[in-house]
Protein backbone atom coordinates (compact mmCIF):
# COMPACT_ATOMS: atom_id res chain seq x y z
CA UNK A 1 0.00 0.00 0.00
CA UNK A 2 1.44 3.31 -1.13
CA UNK A 3 -1.01 5.65 0.25
CA UNK A 4 -0.82 7.00 3.83
CA UNK A 5 -3.60 5.25 5.67
CA UNK A 6 -3.47 6.86 9.05
CA UNK A 7 -6.17 8.22 9.00
CA UNK A 8 -8.26 5.62 8.22
CA UNK A 9 -9.33 5.07 11.45
CA UNK A 10 -13.09 5.56 13.50
CA UNK A 11 -12.87 9.12 14.87
CA UNK A 12 -13.53 7.39 18.59
CA UNK A 13 -9.74 5.53 18.19
CA UNK A 14 -8.82 8.63 18.48
CA UNK A 15 -10.22 10.51 21.28
CA UNK A 16 -9.97 7.07 23.17
CA UNK A 17 -6.10 6.95 22.41
CA UNK A 18 -5.84 10.53 23.76
CA UNK A 19 -7.92 9.57 26.76
CA UNK A 20 -5.44 6.86 27.43
CA UNK A 21 -2.42 9.79 27.14
CA UNK A 22 -4.21 12.05 29.21
CA UNK A 23 -4.61 9.19 32.38
CA UNK A 24 -1.44 8.18 32.35
CA UNK A 25 -2.05 4.55 30.83
CA UNK A 26 -0.84 5.05 27.00
CA UNK A 27 2.22 3.25 27.83
CA UNK A 28 0.65 0.26 29.29
CA UNK A 29 0.73 -2.77 27.24
CA UNK A 30 -2.84 -4.37 25.78
CA UNK A 31 -3.51 -8.04 24.09
CA UNK A 32 -6.52 -7.18 21.28
CA UNK A 33 -7.79 -10.26 19.63
CA UNK A 34 -9.00 -9.56 15.53
CA UNK A 35 -11.83 -12.40 14.90
CA UNK A 36 -15.51 -13.05 13.45
CA UNK A 37 -18.30 -14.11 15.15
CA UNK A 38 -20.46 -17.03 13.47
CA UNK A 39 -21.09 -16.81 9.60
CA UNK A 40 -24.54 -16.60 8.47
CA UNK A 41 -23.98 -18.94 5.16
CA UNK A 42 -20.75 -20.84 6.11
CA UNK A 43 -18.94 -22.39 9.37
CA UNK A 44 -15.70 -21.69 8.25
CA UNK A 45 -13.69 -19.09 6.68
CA UNK A 46 -10.76 -18.47 4.76
CA UNK A 47 -8.40 -16.28 6.32
CA UNK A 48 -7.35 -13.72 3.79
CA UNK A 49 -5.95 -10.05 3.87
CA UNK A 50 -2.58 -10.53 6.18
CA UNK A 51 -0.23 -9.18 3.70
CA UNK A 52 -1.87 -5.62 2.97
CA UNK A 53 -2.88 -5.90 6.99
CA UNK A 54 0.55 -6.19 7.93
CA UNK A 55 2.00 -2.86 5.13
CA UNK A 56 -0.53 -0.92 6.60
CA UNK A 57 0.52 -1.67 10.36
CA UNK A 58 4.28 -0.78 9.51
CA UNK A 59 3.84 2.25 7.09
CA UNK A 60 1.58 4.31 9.77
CA UNK A 61 2.64 7.84 9.87
CA UNK A 62 1.19 10.94 10.72
CA UNK A 63 2.44 13.62 8.63
CA UNK A 64 2.14 17.37 8.50
CA UNK A 65 -1.07 17.31 6.15
CA UNK A 66 -2.68 14.78 9.17
CA UNK A 67 -1.55 16.67 12.36
CA UNK A 68 -2.65 19.82 10.73
CA UNK A 69 -5.69 18.40 9.76
CA UNK A 70 -6.52 16.79 13.59
CA UNK A 71 -5.07 20.16 15.00
CA UNK A 72 -7.82 22.08 12.91
CA UNK A 73 -10.86 19.55 14.53
CA UNK A 74 -9.86 21.38 18.25
CA UNK A 75 -10.16 18.25 19.96
CA UNK A 76 -7.08 17.75 20.88
CA UNK A 77 -3.98 19.23 22.34
CA UNK A 78 -0.45 19.49 21.34
CA UNK A 79 0.66 16.63 23.54
CA UNK A 80 -1.40 14.46 22.04
CA UNK A 81 -0.47 15.52 18.30
CA UNK A 82 2.92 15.23 19.13
CA UNK A 83 2.67 11.77 20.08
CA UNK A 84 1.25 11.43 16.89
CA UNK A 85 3.60 13.10 15.04
CA UNK A 86 6.19 10.46 16.56
CA UNK A 87 4.12 7.52 15.47
CA UNK A 88 5.80 3.95 14.56
CA UNK A 89 4.05 1.18 15.54
CA UNK A 90 6.68 -0.87 17.93
CA UNK A 91 4.37 -4.34 19.13
CA UNK A 92 4.28 -7.52 18.05
CA UNK A 93 1.30 -9.20 16.24
CA UNK A 94 0.95 -13.20 15.62
CA UNK A 95 -1.69 -14.30 12.87
CA UNK A 96 -3.12 -17.75 11.38
CA UNK A 97 -1.63 -17.65 7.49
CA UNK A 98 -3.52 -16.60 4.58
CA UNK A 99 -5.52 -19.25 3.04
CA UNK A 100 -6.10 -21.03 5.97
CA UNK A 101 -9.41 -22.50 7.31
CA UNK A 102 -10.33 -20.70 10.41
CA UNK A 103 -13.88 -20.73 12.72
CA UNK A 104 -15.83 -18.44 14.57
CA UNK A 105 -14.45 -16.74 17.38
CA UNK A 106 -11.03 -18.02 16.56
CA UNK A 107 -8.66 -14.79 16.61
CA UNK A 108 -7.43 -14.12 13.32
CA UNK A 109 -4.63 -11.54 14.48
CA UNK A 110 -3.38 -11.10 17.99
CA UNK A 111 -1.43 -7.64 18.31
CA UNK A 112 -0.06 -6.74 21.52
CA UNK A 113 1.35 -3.30 21.89
CA UNK A 114 0.57 -0.32 23.80
CA UNK A 115 -2.92 -0.04 24.26
CA UNK A 116 -1.85 3.73 22.35
CA UNK A 117 -0.87 1.79 19.14
CA UNK A 118 -3.01 -1.20 19.38
CA UNK A 119 -6.26 0.85 19.69
CA UNK A 120 -5.58 3.10 16.21
CA UNK A 121 -4.88 -0.17 14.37
CA UNK A 122 -8.58 -1.14 14.98
CA UNK A 123 -10.75 0.13 12.26
CA UNK A 124 -8.46 -0.13 9.48
CA UNK A 125 -7.42 -3.83 10.35
CA UNK A 126 -10.69 -4.91 10.27
CA UNK A 127 -11.41 -2.98 6.98
CA UNK A 128 -8.50 -4.58 5.41
CA UNK A 129 -9.22 -8.55 7.10
CA UNK A 130 -13.34 -8.73 7.02
CA UNK A 131 -13.28 -7.83 3.58
CA UNK A 132 -10.45 -10.26 1.72
CA UNK A 133 -11.80 -12.79 4.27
CA UNK A 134 -15.19 -12.43 2.92
CA UNK A 135 -14.47 -12.57 -0.58
CA UNK A 136 -11.48 -15.45 -0.11
CA UNK A 137 -14.54 -17.32 1.65
CA UNK A 138 -16.95 -16.84 -1.01
CA UNK A 139 -14.18 -17.97 -3.66
CA UNK A 140 -13.61 -21.36 -2.08
CA UNK A 141 -17.98 -22.25 -1.78
CA UNK A 142 -17.86 -21.05 -5.31
CA UNK A 143 -14.99 -22.62 -6.68
CA UNK A 144 -15.83 -26.40 -4.29
CA UNK A 145 -19.68 -25.78 -6.53
CA UNK A 146 -17.46 -25.68 -9.37
CA UNK A 147 -16.50 -29.14 -8.82
CA UNK A 148 -13.02 -29.32 -10.42
CA UNK A 149 -14.09 -26.90 -13.36
CA UNK A 150 -12.13 -23.60 -13.50
CA UNK A 151 -13.49 -20.06 -11.92
CA UNK A 152 -12.51 -17.06 -13.39
CA UNK A 153 -13.16 -13.84 -11.13
CA UNK A 154 -14.82 -11.48 -13.57
CA UNK A 155 -16.07 -8.88 -10.86
CA UNK A 156 -14.25 -6.07 -11.43
CA UNK A 157 -17.21 -3.49 -12.87
CA UNK A 158 -19.51 -4.27 -9.97
CA UNK A 159 -16.83 -4.06 -7.20
CA UNK A 160 -17.52 -1.34 -4.84
CA UNK A 161 -14.51 0.70 -5.88
CA UNK A 162 -11.16 0.49 -7.30
CA UNK A 163 -9.29 -1.27 -4.16
CA UNK A 164 -12.04 -3.31 -3.54
CA UNK A 165 -11.71 -5.12 -7.15
CA UNK A 166 -8.36 -5.14 -7.18
CA UNK A 167 -7.80 -6.80 -3.63
CA UNK A 168 -11.01 -8.99 -4.09
CA UNK A 169 -9.66 -10.23 -7.06
CA UNK A 170 -6.49 -11.24 -5.11
CA UNK A 171 -9.00 -12.68 -2.27
CA UNK A 172 -10.93 -15.16 -5.01
CA UNK A 173 -7.52 -16.26 -6.65
CA UNK A 174 -6.31 -16.91 -3.03
CA UNK A 175 -10.04 -18.82 -2.51
CA UNK A 176 -9.57 -20.58 -5.92
CA UNK A 177 -10.42 -18.75 -8.71
CA UNK A 178 -7.76 -20.04 -11.52
CA UNK A 179 -7.67 -15.94 -12.68
CA UNK A 180 -9.05 -12.45 -12.62
CA UNK A 181 -9.75 -10.28 -15.65
CA UNK A 182 -8.47 -7.78 -13.69
CA UNK A 183 -5.56 -6.36 -15.88
CA UNK A 184 -4.12 -4.46 -12.83
CA UNK A 185 -4.84 -6.88 -9.98
CA UNK A 186 -3.35 -9.62 -12.76
CA UNK A 187 -0.14 -7.07 -12.46
CA UNK A 188 -0.06 -7.15 -9.10
CA UNK A 189 -0.46 -10.23 -8.21
CA UNK A 190 1.50 -12.18 -10.88
CA UNK A 191 -1.40 -13.95 -12.56
CA UNK A 192 -2.37 -14.20 -16.66
CA UNK A 193 -5.47 -11.77 -17.15
CA UNK A 194 -8.22 -13.77 -18.97
CA UNK A 195 -11.34 -12.30 -21.17
CA UNK A 196 -12.06 -12.10 -24.69
CA UNK A 197 -14.71 -10.36 -26.25
CA UNK A 198 -18.04 -8.36 -25.25
CA UNK A 199 -21.47 -8.13 -27.03
CA UNK A 200 -20.73 -4.72 -28.32
CA UNK A 201 -17.90 -6.36 -30.37
CA UNK A 202 -20.31 -8.41 -31.91
CA UNK A 203 -22.55 -5.37 -32.19
CA UNK A 204 -20.15 -3.05 -33.56
CA UNK A 205 -19.97 -5.06 -36.95
CA UNK A 206 -22.20 -4.93 -39.83
CA UNK A 207 -23.01 -9.12 -39.17
CA UNK A 208 -22.19 -11.64 -36.28
CA UNK A 209 -19.96 -13.77 -38.55
CA UNK A 210 -17.98 -10.51 -39.55
CA UNK A 211 -17.42 -10.02 -35.82
CA UNK A 212 -16.44 -14.17 -35.04
CA UNK A 213 -14.43 -13.68 -38.24
CA UNK A 214 -12.33 -10.42 -37.64
CA UNK A 215 -11.48 -11.50 -33.40
CA UNK A 216 -10.23 -14.81 -35.40
CA UNK A 217 -8.32 -13.13 -37.67
CA UNK A 218 -6.69 -11.27 -34.39
CA UNK A 219 -6.44 -13.97 -31.73
CA UNK A 220 -6.60 -17.24 -33.79
CA UNK A 221 -4.63 -19.10 -31.29
CA UNK A 222 -7.17 -18.25 -28.33
CA UNK A 223 -10.41 -18.01 -30.28
CA UNK A 224 -13.09 -17.65 -27.82
CA UNK A 225 -16.44 -16.17 -29.05
CA UNK A 226 -19.59 -14.59 -27.07
CA UNK A 227 -22.31 -16.19 -29.03
CA UNK A 228 -25.32 -15.18 -27.50
CA UNK A 229 -26.01 -11.51 -28.63
CA UNK A 230 -28.45 -12.60 -30.94
CA UNK A 231 -29.86 -16.02 -30.67
CA UNK A 232 -27.30 -18.65 -29.00
CA UNK A 233 -28.51 -22.14 -31.12
CA UNK A 234 -30.19 -20.38 -34.48
CA UNK A 235 -26.91 -17.60 -35.00
CA UNK A 236 -24.03 -17.31 -32.68
CA UNK A 237 -23.32 -21.16 -32.40
CA UNK A 238 -23.95 -21.64 -36.38
CA UNK A 239 -21.60 -18.57 -36.93
CA UNK A 240 -19.08 -19.76 -34.69
CA UNK A 241 -18.73 -23.19 -36.17
CA UNK A 242 -18.22 -21.51 -39.73
CA UNK A 243 -15.53 -19.53 -37.77
CA UNK A 244 -13.79 -22.46 -36.48
CA UNK A 245 -13.68 -24.22 -39.62
CA UNK A 246 -11.81 -21.74 -41.25
CA UNK A 247 -9.42 -21.08 -38.27
CA UNK A 248 -9.19 -24.64 -38.82
CA UNK A 249 -8.12 -24.91 -42.01
CA UNK A 250 -5.37 -21.84 -40.97
CA UNK A 251 -4.02 -24.42 -39.22
CA UNK A 252 -5.44 -23.64 -35.33
CA UNK A 253 -7.90 -25.02 -33.34
CA UNK A 254 -10.64 -22.89 -31.36
CA UNK A 255 -10.38 -22.43 -27.65
CA UNK A 256 -14.26 -22.47 -27.31
CA UNK A 257 -17.47 -20.77 -27.03
CA UNK A 258 -19.04 -18.52 -23.97
CA UNK A 259 -22.24 -17.76 -23.13
CA UNK A 260 -23.30 -14.94 -20.94
CA UNK A 261 -27.43 -15.25 -20.86
CA UNK A 262 -30.13 -17.50 -21.23
CA UNK A 263 -30.88 -20.99 -19.94
CA UNK A 264 -27.64 -21.94 -19.18
CA UNK A 265 -28.47 -25.64 -18.65
CA UNK A 266 -30.11 -26.42 -21.41
CA UNK A 267 -28.07 -23.92 -24.33
CA UNK A 268 -25.20 -25.72 -23.02
CA UNK A 269 -25.95 -29.04 -23.49
CA UNK A 270 -27.35 -28.21 -26.69
CA UNK A 271 -24.30 -26.30 -27.54
CA UNK A 272 -21.85 -29.57 -26.63
CA UNK A 273 -24.07 -31.43 -28.79
CA UNK A 274 -23.56 -30.11 -31.98
CA UNK A 275 -19.94 -28.60 -31.15
CA UNK A 276 -19.66 -32.54 -30.80
CA UNK A 277 -21.29 -33.26 -34.21
CA UNK A 278 -18.91 -30.88 -36.30
CA UNK A 279 -15.99 -32.19 -35.15
CA UNK A 280 -15.05 -29.83 -32.00
CA UNK A 281 -15.31 -32.12 -28.97
CA UNK A 282 -12.13 -30.22 -27.12
CA UNK A 283 -13.95 -26.65 -27.84
CA UNK A 284 -14.57 -25.40 -24.26
CA UNK A 285 -17.92 -23.77 -22.71
CA UNK A 286 -17.57 -21.37 -20.84
CA UNK A 287 -20.19 -19.47 -19.10
CA UNK A 288 -21.28 -16.19 -17.03
CA UNK A 289 -23.75 -13.91 -16.21
CA UNK A 290 -25.09 -13.61 -12.19
CA UNK A 291 -23.43 -17.03 -10.96
CA UNK A 292 -22.63 -17.87 -7.63
CA UNK A 293 -22.49 -20.87 -5.58
CA UNK A 294 -25.92 -22.29 -5.45
CA UNK A 295 -26.61 -21.57 -9.08
CA UNK A 296 -23.50 -23.34 -10.59
CA UNK A 297 -24.70 -26.35 -8.15
CA UNK A 298 -27.78 -26.39 -9.52
CA UNK A 299 -26.65 -25.77 -13.33
CA UNK A 300 -24.83 -29.62 -12.13
CA UNK A 301 -27.74 -30.97 -11.04
CA UNK A 302 -29.28 -30.06 -14.19
CA UNK A 303 -26.32 -31.64 -15.87
CA UNK A 304 -24.99 -28.66 -17.84
CA UNK A 305 -22.11 -28.86 -20.03
CA UNK A 306 -19.85 -26.07 -18.43
CA UNK A 307 -15.88 -26.04 -18.65
CA UNK A 308 -15.42 -22.97 -17.38
CA UNK A 309 -17.44 -20.41 -14.67
CA UNK A 310 -16.74 -16.41 -15.36
CA UNK A 311 -18.45 -15.57 -11.79
CA UNK A 312 -18.32 -11.37 -11.56
CA UNK A 313 -20.86 -9.73 -9.21
CA UNK A 314 -22.47 -12.18 -6.81
CA UNK A 315 -18.29 -13.07 -5.68
CA UNK A 316 -16.89 -9.69 -5.32
CA UNK A 317 -19.79 -8.59 -3.40
CA UNK A 318 -20.04 -11.72 -1.31
CA UNK A 319 -23.68 -11.14 -2.87
CA UNK A 320 -25.81 -13.35 -0.42
CA UNK A 321 -23.73 -12.64 2.63
CA UNK A 322 -21.86 -8.80 2.33
CA UNK A 323 -20.14 -8.57 5.45
CA UNK A 324 -18.01 -10.54 7.63
CA UNK A 325 -19.39 -10.03 11.28
CA UNK A 326 -15.26 -9.14 11.95
CA UNK A 327 -14.45 -7.69 15.81
CA UNK A 328 -11.36 -6.42 17.47
CA UNK A 329 -11.80 -6.95 21.15
CA UNK A 330 -9.31 -6.79 24.23
CA UNK A 331 -8.24 -9.67 26.08
CA UNK A 332 -6.47 -8.52 28.03
CA UNK A 333 -4.75 -5.05 29.29
CA UNK A 334 -1.81 -4.73 31.77
CA UNK A 335 -1.25 -8.26 32.01
CA UNK A 336 -4.68 -8.68 33.55
CA UNK A 337 -6.80 -10.83 31.11
CA UNK A 338 -10.09 -8.98 30.11
CA UNK A 339 -13.59 -10.37 29.35
CA UNK A 340 -16.64 -8.78 27.58
CA UNK A 341 -19.87 -9.79 28.95
CA UNK A 342 -23.06 -9.91 27.03
CA UNK A 343 -27.02 -10.87 27.27
CA UNK A 344 -26.20 -12.33 23.65
CA UNK A 345 -24.21 -15.30 24.55
CA UNK A 346 -22.28 -14.97 21.09
CA UNK A 347 -20.72 -11.63 22.34
CA UNK A 348 -19.54 -12.66 25.29
CA UNK A 349 -15.42 -12.72 24.65
CA UNK A 350 -12.20 -15.29 25.19
CA UNK A 351 -9.92 -13.67 27.60
CA UNK A 352 -6.27 -13.80 27.65
CA UNK A 353 -3.54 -14.14 25.08
CA UNK A 354 -3.85 -17.49 23.68
CA UNK A 355 -2.55 -20.34 21.53
CA UNK A 356 -4.80 -22.18 19.08
CA UNK A 357 -3.74 -26.18 17.70
CA UNK A 358 -5.59 -28.14 15.94
CA UNK A 359 -6.38 -31.70 15.80
CA UNK A 360 -5.75 -33.82 13.41
CA UNK A 361 -6.89 -37.72 13.51
CA UNK A 362 -3.69 -39.87 13.08
CA UNK A 363 -5.38 -42.27 10.93
CA UNK A 364 -7.18 -40.07 7.94
CA UNK A 365 -5.00 -36.91 8.89
CA UNK A 366 -8.31 -34.76 8.65
CA UNK A 367 -8.78 -32.05 11.13
CA UNK A 368 -10.98 -33.20 13.68
CA UNK A 369 -11.17 -30.12 16.44
CA UNK A 370 -9.44 -26.45 17.35
CA UNK A 371 -8.21 -26.02 20.82
CA UNK A 372 -7.77 -22.83 22.30
CA UNK A 373 -5.49 -22.36 25.03
CA UNK A 374 -4.12 -19.49 27.09
CA UNK A 375 -0.42 -18.67 25.86
CA UNK A 376 1.30 -20.55 29.11
CA UNK A 377 -0.36 -22.85 29.19
CA UNK A 378 1.48 -26.53 28.98
CA UNK A 379 -0.88 -29.40 27.29
CA UNK A 380 0.88 -32.54 27.22
CA UNK A 381 -0.30 -33.63 23.42
CA UNK A 382 1.27 -37.02 23.91
CA UNK A 383 -1.50 -38.38 26.38
CA UNK A 384 -5.15 -39.16 24.88
CA UNK A 385 -6.72 -35.67 24.23
CA UNK A 386 -10.29 -34.97 25.18
CA UNK A 387 -12.39 -32.68 22.83
CA UNK A 388 -15.16 -30.58 25.07
CA UNK A 389 -17.58 -28.53 23.82
CA UNK A 390 -16.77 -24.47 24.62
CA UNK A 391 -20.32 -23.83 26.40
CA UNK A 392 -22.06 -27.26 26.45
CA UNK A 393 -19.24 -29.02 28.47
CA UNK A 394 -21.34 -32.38 29.17
CA UNK A 395 -20.42 -32.91 24.76
CA UNK A 396 -17.14 -34.10 24.53
CA UNK A 397 -15.35 -37.16 22.78
CA UNK A 398 -11.65 -38.52 23.72
CA UNK A 399 -8.91 -39.11 20.86
CA UNK A 400 -5.97 -41.10 21.30
CA UNK A 401 -4.37 -41.31 18.15
CA UNK A 402 -3.76 -37.55 16.59
CA UNK A 403 -1.34 -35.22 16.09
CA UNK A 404 -1.15 -31.42 16.41
CA UNK A 405 -0.25 -28.47 14.26
CA UNK A 406 0.17 -24.67 16.04
CA UNK A 407 -1.90 -21.73 14.03
CA UNK A 408 0.11 -18.75 14.57
CA UNK A 409 3.18 -17.73 13.16
CA UNK A 410 4.86 -14.46 13.73
CA UNK A 411 4.41 -11.87 11.58
CA UNK A 412 5.82 -8.74 13.19
CA UNK A 413 8.05 -8.76 16.42
CA UNK A 414 9.18 -5.55 18.10
CA UNK A 415 7.61 -3.25 15.69
CA UNK A 416 9.93 -5.38 12.92
CA UNK A 417 7.96 -6.98 9.47
CA UNK A 418 8.83 -10.52 9.76
CA UNK A 419 5.92 -11.80 7.55
CA UNK A 420 7.20 -14.07 4.93
CA UNK A 421 5.78 -13.06 2.03
CA UNK A 422 3.73 -16.20 -0.29
CA UNK A 423 3.02 -15.43 -3.82
CA UNK A 424 -0.68 -15.39 -4.64
CA UNK A 425 -0.16 -18.97 -6.35
CA UNK A 426 1.44 -20.15 -3.26
CA UNK A 427 -1.53 -19.47 -1.11
CA UNK A 428 -3.86 -20.41 -3.40
CA UNK A 429 -1.92 -24.35 -2.99
CA UNK A 430 -1.94 -23.62 0.49
CA UNK A 431 -5.67 -22.80 0.79
CA UNK A 432 -6.42 -25.96 -1.53
CA UNK A 433 -4.80 -28.06 1.00
CA UNK A 434 -5.94 -26.59 4.12
CA UNK A 435 -9.62 -26.97 2.21
CA UNK A 436 -8.29 -30.90 1.85
CA UNK A 437 -7.86 -31.37 5.57
CA UNK A 438 -11.61 -31.27 6.29
CA UNK A 439 -14.21 -33.40 5.68
CA UNK A 440 -16.90 -32.70 3.28
CA UNK A 441 -19.66 -32.50 5.79
CA UNK A 442 -18.32 -29.10 7.05
CA UNK A 443 -18.42 -27.61 3.31
CA UNK A 444 -21.60 -28.49 2.41
CA UNK A 445 -23.85 -25.43 1.18
CA UNK A 446 -26.57 -26.49 2.86
CA UNK A 447 -26.88 -26.87 6.24
CA UNK A 448 -22.97 -27.45 6.97
CA UNK A 449 -21.83 -29.53 10.36
CA UNK A 450 -19.96 -27.28 12.74
CA UNK A 451 -16.34 -27.99 13.86
CA UNK A 452 -15.76 -28.47 16.81
CA UNK A 453 -13.36 -25.28 18.42
CA UNK A 454 -12.61 -26.28 22.46
CA UNK A 455 -11.39 -23.93 25.27
CA UNK A 456 -8.90 -26.25 26.89
CA UNK A 457 -9.95 -26.36 30.76
CA UNK A 458 -7.67 -23.49 31.59
CA UNK A 459 -8.84 -20.83 29.25
CA UNK A 460 -12.77 -22.22 30.20
CA UNK A 461 -12.37 -21.93 34.17
CA UNK A 462 -10.86 -18.04 33.80
CA UNK A 463 -13.74 -17.46 31.65
CA UNK A 464 -16.32 -18.62 34.02
CA UNK A 465 -14.37 -17.00 36.90
CA UNK A 466 -14.31 -13.55 35.15
CA UNK A 467 -18.17 -13.88 34.19
CA UNK A 468 -18.74 -14.38 37.99
CA UNK A 469 -16.94 -11.75 39.16
CA UNK A 470 -18.91 -9.46 36.58
CA UNK A 471 -15.42 -9.65 33.73
CA UNK A 472 -13.29 -8.13 35.94
CA UNK A 473 -10.30 -10.50 37.68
Amino acid sequence: MDKNLALLTDFYELTMMNGYLQNGMADKIAVFDLFFRQGRESTFCIACGLEQAIDYVKNISFGNDEIEYLRSLGTFGEDFLQRLKNFKFSGSIKAIPEGTVVFPNEPLMVVKASVFEAQLLEAALLNIVNFQTLIATKSARVVRSARGRGVLEFGLRRAQAPDAATYGARAAIIGGCVATSNVLASQMFGTDPKGTHAHSWVMSFDNEISAFRAYAELYPTNCLLLIDTYDTLKSGLPNAIKVFKELRQRGYEPTGVRLDSGDLAYLTKETRKILDKEGFPNAKIFVSGDLDEYTIESLYVQGAQIDVYGVGTRLITSHSNPSLGGVYKIAEFDGKPKLKISDNAIKITNPGEKEIFRIYDGQTKMAVADLLCLKDEKIDFTKPLTITHPRDRWKKFTISNYFVKPLYAEVMKDGKDVYKRPSVQELQAYCTSSLNEFWSEYKRLDKPQVYKVDLSDKLYELKQELLAKGGKK
